[in-house]
This record gives structure tokens, sequence and C-alpha cells, in this order.
């Protein structure tokens, strides 16, 4: 990851370029992860038909793909728009939510990890170990604890995979293998917030479309969310949920580059 340019330039690219991100997601968040596109500066797209998803990936600068509520027809769906978006040179970030809970959710994760070539994988501790065949605890869609060294679960799933894995929790993790960071940003109230998980998924997928250096994209979007969300805390008043949610799509909408570069947290780890 080049450290040549100040922190927060890649926001400012993804404003300029406004990037049109193809999301396949889950119910829960469709209007969250769509708003929250919005407020940074992305373009969001929710094409979840299999007769269109191959064309909608192939002219988008990033696919998410999400399998939060997942069913036979969305992991085809996904399938196909992953395998467009391979041909097509289009980063696919993937969120294997929930893998581990059940025995189908982990073959889904695993299959889509085989089949379709991830640039970026993203989820907790717990979720990416059970994609590498790690058992680490899971509570519906949650995770239990996160015990063990984050920062080398995130450099070992990075070399299986041969991609960029990202592992959120108290500290972020960011590795491809190679280089580690640590971004120390953000607050507890993320995890009241439905779908903020999911939300900064589709954020590292914008800025993945805006930056072909993709440890840099991802230490970048983790660094913007988190600050954003610092700020929120500060104007929502404290251990607010509903109030800090709406203020989180503000501050996405407000952060500023130089706002990154002043209170990001960012450290090389391994």
């Amino acid at each position: 990851m080049s450290e040549a340019r100040k922190r927060g330039h890649v926001l400012e690219q993804v404003r300029r370029q406004n990037p049109l991100v193809h999301n396949i997601t889950n119910v829960v968040v469709t209007n969250f992860t769509a708003n929250g596109l919005l407020a940074l500066g992305a373009s969001p797209v929710m094409a979840y038909a299999k007769e269109e998803v191959a064309d909608m990936a192939k002219i988008a600068g990033a696919l998410v793909l999400n399998i939060g509520t997942l069913d036979e027809t969305v992991v085809h769906a996904m399938h196909l728009a992953g395998k467009s978006a391979n041909a097509h040179n289009v980063p696919v970030i993937f969120d294997p939510v929930g893998a581990g809970a059940t025995p189908y959710r982990t073959e889904v994760a695993r299959r889509m990890m085989d089949e379709v070539r991830v640039s970026v994988l993203r989820g907790n501790a717990a979720e990416v170990a059970n994609v590498i065949g790690q058992s680490s605890a899971i509570k519906g869609v949650d995770a239990g604890s996160e015990g063990g060294d984050v920062a080398v679960l995130a450099k070992q799933a990075a070399t299986v995979l041969n991609c960029v894995v990202v592992v959120t929790g108290k500290d972020d993790i960011v590795s491809d293998g190679s280089i580690t960071y640590k971004v120390s940003n953000g607050t507890p109230l993320l995890t009241k917030v439905t779908g903020a998980g999911c939300l900064l998924t589709s954020v590292i997928g914008a800025f993945a479309a805006s930056e072909p250096d993709l440890v840099l994209a991802a230490v970048e979007a983790l660094a913007c969310y988190g600050v954003a969300a610092e700020e929120a805390v500060k104007i929502s008043g404290g251990d607010r949920p509903g109030a800090f949610q709406i203020e989180l799509l503000n501050q996405l909408h407000l952060i500023t580059a130089a706002g990154v570069e002043q209170w990001a947290v960012v450290e090389q780890v391994l």
C-alpha cells in the first residue's frame, strides 16, 4: 500500500468518480445500504434478477455480494454476477454473513470463494475463520468471542484465499497476506444498528471501484467510515442507536478528506 498520498484522498476519488456499486445484498439492509452509498457519493444499484445481474455487474465499478438472507435463487444470481464481474475485471467484495451459523450458510460462503474470484472478503473474525475452515463461535449471524490474534487470522485467510481480507471488530484489520494494517476508528454503537457492517462492506466496494490498490482502498474505507461513525456519536448524543443511525448517514455525506487525514488511526501491524 502506497503511503505517498494523504489519508483521505480515496474519498475524494469516490466523490469525483461517483462509481456504480452493484449490490446483491440482504433484505434487512437494502435501504440503509443504498442511502449510505448515496450519502458518501457513490451510486448504488440493487439488482437481483438472474436475467440482468450479469449485464449489471459488467458495467459496475464494483460488485458487492452479501449472503445475509440467502436462498438458492439469490445464490444463483450472485454466481452469475460474480462470473460476469470476473470476466470484465470488476472487483468483487464478498460479505459471508453468518458463515458458521448453519452448514448451508458455511457451504455457500466457501463455494462462493471457490467459484468466484473475490477481490476483498469482509467479515467478523468468526465468519472469516469459518470460511477458511477454522471453528469459531457464531450466534445467529453475529460473531461470538474473537479469541486469538485477529491480525494473524487475517493474514492467514488472505494467504489461503488469495485476496484482500478485512476482519472487522473492536479494531479492524486489513491484510493481503504480505502486509497487514490495523484501523482503530469507530464506535461500539455500530453493533447496535442492523446493517452497519453490511453498509461498510458496500463502502469498501465504492472505494475499491475508485482505487486499484485494494489494500489501500480497504484501509481508506475503514478509516473514513470509522471517523464518520465517531462524529455521528458526538452529534447524536451518545447511547441512542436510532439517532446514531440517521446521523451516520449525515456524517458519511459531510466527512472530508481533511477530516479523515486528521482523525484516522492506522498502523502497520504485520
